[in-house]
């Protein structure tokens, strides 16, 4: 499969200046999955700057009926 990343950029939130895997959505998937967590594209802007990303985090925004 061809990997799409000139176009995955264009719709890319993540706001971490230093990110290697922008718009290489699996690497970016497998990444924060290690960790537990979602990538920024899963947050609204303002809940991905703060760069809690955590399953925790994802899960009470969807409580909130945010997400």
């Amino acid at each position: 499969m061809e990997c799409k990343k000139e176009k995955n950029l264009k719709r890319c939130n993540c706001s971490y200046p230093g990110c290697s895997n922008k718009g290489t959505c699996c690497d970016c998937l497998h990444y924060h999955l290690q960790m537990r967590q979602l990538p920024a594209c899963f947050f609204p802007a303002n809940v991905e700057r703060t760069y809690d990303r955590s399953f925790e985090r994802f899960a009470e925004l969807v409580k909130q009926g945010v997400v």
